[in-house]
């Protein structure tokens, strides 16, 4: 299907959608922005590596990403205080050094719940946590409702169904690029290991080792699926991606995509293994989007975030657990990159947030107000009708 033939296509699904054809395209010159949600509750410190805090490494002993040389299993220097996951080293980490990419650490909502439903729901409204919830206004519609008078602002949500996020007055399509990720579970070796102590004294210990694990398992995999709320896997993204940026290139100024199975609670690796395979293909994904803008790059903005992050040290199971201040990724050709932006402090046991986590010192509504009112022209009032109560923090993202 050559290019003509996919928008016209694209034109048929609006119409099918409520939202006329006139409107569908954004002018050549309006700014882009792409929010990615990473579902699940990312673990940050696997991405951006507190290379100079001595208690990450204590903390974890098994997972933690070796400090920057000439091995290629380490990590990437970005300062004195932080390297990047080398899974990211073909794709993002020339970004960051182009000045295309920043990263903001202690960043996330003030949501204390830790559940992935409950602060999913309270960073797509965007609402004041001590007021009541209105589930039927996120932020990203009341932002494109306040743009919407002043320029065409055709918005997409790349997902299955209208995410909280882009609910309100505003129309707003969707497009389904589902693809759920499946977990595999190496049956092949628990068959042969019970086959090894069949008819022996350990049998019934094995057996019943084996039932425990699987049982542990589906429960934690039940978890995992419903925190990716049917959001598409990393592989999925990015075979997505350049499909995304040809949208947005031609079509549409305001755009969101979740992607799920961040959960990591078991085995989630170290310099390879599940997490960093999870990275490489995001990477990937976001790198075919940046080449696929082409021009319109210039123009374009792109957010990742997560609902939290994850505790500093590593459990039992060799993973993380659910944790609260995470690390967010901002990359346009216009960004003011190669930097660690927003507020940051020293990593050791004392400054953790309950002993546990990230603190959060740059809070979201503020950061992206901020950014907003940077890309748009907002005015502070304006920032507050798209995030209520907020004053603005400009951290210079571009």
């Amino acid at each position: 299907m050559d290019r003509r033939q996919f928008l016209q296509g694209m034109g048929a699904f609006a119409a099918t959608a409520g939202i006329s054809s006139s409107v569908m395209a954004a002018s050549a010159d309006q700014p882009r922005f792409l929010l990615v949600f990473l579902r699940g509750g990312y673990d940050a410190s696997h991405l951006l590596v507190p290379v100079s805090s001595s208690f990450y490494y204590e903390s974890r002993p098994n997972i933690a990403i070796p400090r920057p040389s000439d091995k290629p299993d380490s990590a990437l220097v970005l300062n004195t205080d932080w390297g990047l996951h080398p899974a990211l080293r073909e794709t993002m980490f020339p970004l960051f050094q182009q000045g295309e990419l920043s990263f903001i650490p202690f960043a996330g909502t003030d949501d204390l719940s830790r559940s992935h439903f409950e602060t999913q729901d309270s960073i797509e409204l965007g609402q004041a946590l001590n007021g009541k919830r209105d589930f039927h206004s996120g932020f990203l519609n009341r932002l494109a409702a306040l743009i919407q008078p002043q320029q065409t602002m055709p918005c997409m949500a790349f997902t299955d169904q209208l995410p909280l996020i882009f609910q309100g007055g505003a129309k707003v399509a969707n497009l389904a690029l589902k693809n759920p990720a499946k977990m595999q579970i190496d049956q092949r070796q628990s068959h042969l290991i019970r086959e090894m102590y069949s008819k022996s004294r350990l049998q019934d210990a094995v057996n019943e080792g084996f039932n425990v694990r699987a049982d542990v398992m589906r429960e934690l995999q039940e978890e995992m699926n419903s925190a990716n709320r049917n959001a598409i896997s990393t592989k999925g993204f990015a075979l997505e991606a350049q499909r995304i940026a040809r949208l947005m290139r031609e079509k549409y100024a305001l755009g969101f995509i979740d992607v799920g199975g961040w959960d990591t609670h078991v085995d989630q690796g170290s310099s390879k293994g599940a997490l960093a395979n999870k990275f490489d293909e995001l990477g990937k994904g976001l790198q075919t989007f940046r080449d696929e803008m082409g021009g319109q790059w210039k123009n374009t903005t792109v957010v990742v975030i997560s609902e939290f992050g994850r505790t500093f040290r590593e459990n039992g199971k060799r993973g993380t657990d659910h944790g609260h201040g995470s690390v967010y990724w901002v990359l346009g050709g216009s960004v003011n990159g190669g930097k660690i932006l927003g507020d940051q402090q020293q990593l050791t046991a004392s400054t953790l947030f309950q002993n546990r986590d990230y603190p959060v010192l740059n809070e979201y509504r503020a950061v992206l107000g901020g950014l907003f009112a940077r890309m748009y022209g907002l005015s502070g009032t304006q920032v507050s009708q798209v995030f209520g109560g907020v004053r603005p923090r400009d951290l210079k993202l571009i």
